[in-house]
C-alpha cells in the first residue's frame, strides 16, 4: 500500500482529533500547507477506499476518523515493503528488526521484548 504525502498527513490529524469532517481537516490544514475543499475531500475519500478509514453520515457530511491504530498501519507497511525483498526464508525480516533495534535506546528495547513476549505467550496459547 503506497500513501501519498497528504494522505499521510491526514492520518496522523485524525488519529489526533478521532473525528472530523472534511470542513475541518480543511481548515486545519489550510492554514498549514493550503489546497482546495476538495483536494482534501478527495484524500479522505482515498483513504476511506483503501479502508484506513471509516466514516458516518451526519447531517450532511460525513465524519471521518481512522479505522486503523498508527501501529497496525506501520506493521501493514512494513509488511508491503519487505515482502517484495524476502526470500523463501523470513530470517531478513527478523535481521532487518534486528538492525533497526541498534538505534533503539533501553526503554524502547523493553518495550520490544514485552511485545515479543506477549506475542510468544499468545502464540502458546494458540496451540
Amino acid at each position: 500500500m503506497k500513501l501519498g504525502e497528504l494522505e499521510k498527513l491526514v492520518l496522523h490529524y485524525l488519529w489526533n482529533q478521532k473525528s472530523s469532517d472534511v470542513k475541518q481537516v480543511f481548515t486545519h490544514f489550510e492554514r498549514i500547507r493550503g489546497g482546495s475543499l476538495n483536494t482534501y475531500q478527495s484524500t479522505l475519500d482515498r483513504l476511506y477506499k483503501k479502508d484506513l478509514l471509516a466514516r458516518e453520515k451526519v447531517g450532511h457530511a460525513f465524519q471521518y476518523r481512522a479505522k486503523i491504530e498508527r501501529h497496525e498501519l506501520i506493521g501493514q507497511l512494513i509488511k508491503s515493503v519487505t515482502s517484495d525483498f524476502m526470500a523463501d526464508d523470513d530470517s531478513s525480516l527478523v535481521a532487518a528488526f534486528s538492525s533497526l533495534s541498534k538505534d533503539f535506546n533501553a526503554e524502547q528495547l523493553d518495550k520490544l521484548e514485552q511485545l515479543i513476549d506477549a506475542q510468544r505467550q499468545k502464540l502458546q496459547q494458540d496451540t
